[in-house]
């Protein structure tokens, strides 16, 4: 497959909305495929389509085991919804592939419950997860409906990000 390119911070692609599956192809499988590809090459742990420019609705995400090696349990959510979560929420330090070199503390829910679709179409839910794979499900889920980690923060600290990935993002323009 191949590695696609990362939607950067400020672009507005990843502020779009994103829309359902419907079509379960072997396009469905190349993206999938594609997303893995790329964010291995970028060493993340989850993608979401708006990161790669593309407005399906699917996440990709590998959390890797206790000695850190992921290709061990790999999934991919089509169409994922967050359906129920915990009251306690945590807090986690989070970073960004659409936001490279910053990490920031925000707060998750300690849980949460996730019903999707494989590349087949079929229903599966993932009951009450922890950890990081609860973050992670809700940090990408959250990309599908234009929303960033960023978004979390202080207004202050959103300020100068924007300022400085701007900049950025003009320099490299």
């Amino acid at each position: 497959m191949s590695v696609r390119e990362v939607v950067i911070f400020p672009d507005d692609r990843l502020r779009e909305p994103t829309h359902d599956v419907t079509s379960f192809d072997d396009e469905l499988s190349k993206l999938a495929a594609d997303m893995f590809d790329t964010m291995y090459d970028d060493e993340g742990i989850g993608l979401a389509a708006p990161q790669i420019g593309d407005h399906r609705r699917i996440v990709v995400i590998d959390i890797p085991d206790d000695q850190d090696r992921q290709h061990i349990n790999p999934l991919i959510l089509v169409n994922p919804v967050v359906v129920s979560h915990s009251d306690k929420q945590v807090e986690s330090d989070e970073g960004c592939l659409s936001v490279p070199g910053y990490q920031g503390k925000i707060t998750r829910y300690e849980t949460c419950s996730v019903e999707y679709q494989d590349l087949k179409g079929n229903h599966l839910k993932i009951e009450n997860a922890t950890g990081l794979l609860a973050i992670c499900l809700q940090h990408e889920i959250d990309h599908l409906s234009g929303r960033l980690f960023i978004d979390y923060l202080s207004r202050l600290k959103r300020e100068m990000l924007l300022k400085k990935y701007t900049k950025l993002q003009k320099n490299r323009g």
